[in-house]
């Protein structure tokens, strides 16, 4: 540093010459070359403070999108409006608009609320109605069921929610009880296949003691096509103070139980057609299966 400052022994004479020709509009590398100084540290020191002349700046690519961007904010624009606007990214929005005041909230948080859950409320219905779709087609795929479809479906429901014989315990009876008012039609129409009358049948509702015998019974018997005296006493079940019971309310009917009677022979060969469906899945060919999970 010793031998720069001697070389440059008068650096104020030496700025000054530099400022001077900086006004007049030269650029750095011609200052340099007309006072011959080739020291960029101290070049930089004698032009400290001076601004650069504007044909020397580099012309940027993105000069119109900041000044663009910039007036876009001064109209209140969002980062999310501007970037759609300019299509430019909303870390340079940032960049070049960080110092101008932030534009007033478009709505009000109750206005923001309600558009939001209206947003919402609309993704549901979409997603409703796709499900629905998918749920129609595929019901409108399976038609009217032959006697043979009606007698196998009939027999795997039944092996899924009737009572079952066991070796310690016989019980060779039908036995169903269930809480879906569908599930227990397909049952009854397929005990109409069987030929069981309804006066074989001994009916009986169970149901939480706190909820409406009566009504049950009446929407069972409606449902069964019976009068309400084919009920039995209906099985109550206590209600724990501490149970957050779901099923309430005028939708709720219970469980229907389903007994019939002299079915000791009925109930074998369902017993054995329900092993029959076993090993015929056991055999299937499925070659031909055209359903899709998609």
């Amino acid at each position: 540093m010793t031998e720069i400052t001697s070389k440059y022994a008068d650096f104020e004479g030496l700025r000054e010459r530099a400022v001077a020709l900086r006004r007049e509009g030269l650029s750095v590398r011609q200052i340099r070359d007309r006072l011959k100084v080739f020291n960029n540290d101290i070049l930089h020191r004698l032009l400290e403070g001076e601004p650069p002349p504007g044909w020397t700046k580099r012309p940027r690519a993105k000069d119109d999108l900041r000044a663009k961007a910039r007036e876009l904010r001064l109209e209140g624009k969002t980062y999310d409006q501007i970037q759609v606007e300019l299509g430019c990214s909303k870390s340079s929005i940032s960049l070049w608009v960080r110092d101008l005041p932030k534009p007033a909230p478009r709505y009000t948080e109750e206005e923001r609320l309600a558009l939001m859950n209206a947003g919402l409320a609309g993704l549901r219905a979409a997603r409703d109605e796709m499900r629905e779709a998918t749920k129609r087609v595929a019901r409108e795929s399976v038609g009217r069921l032959s006697d043979r479809e009606l007698f196998l479906a009939g027999v795997t429901l039944y092996w899924a929610e009737g009572a079952k014989d066991k070796p310690y315990s016989r019980r060779e009876n039908l036995v169903f009880i269930n809480s879906d008012p569908h599930v227990i039609k397909v049952y009854l129409t397929w005990l109409d296949l069987l030929g069981v009358t309804r006066e074989r049948l001994h009916l009986r509702v169970s149901i939480h003691e706190t909820a409406d015998v009566a009504a049950a019974e009446d929407f069972w018997a409606a449902l069964a096509g019976v009068p309400r005296t084919a009920f039995k006493r209906a099985t109550l079940k206590k209600h724990h103070p501490k149970t957050n019971r779901k099923n309430t309310g005028a939708t709720y009917h219970g469980c229907l139980v389903i007994y019939v009677t002299k079915s000791a022979d009925l109930y074998r060969r369902v017993e054995g057609a329900w092993y029959g469906i076993v090993l015929g899945a056991d055999r299937a060919d499925r070659s031909n299966v055209r359903f899709s999970s998609n």
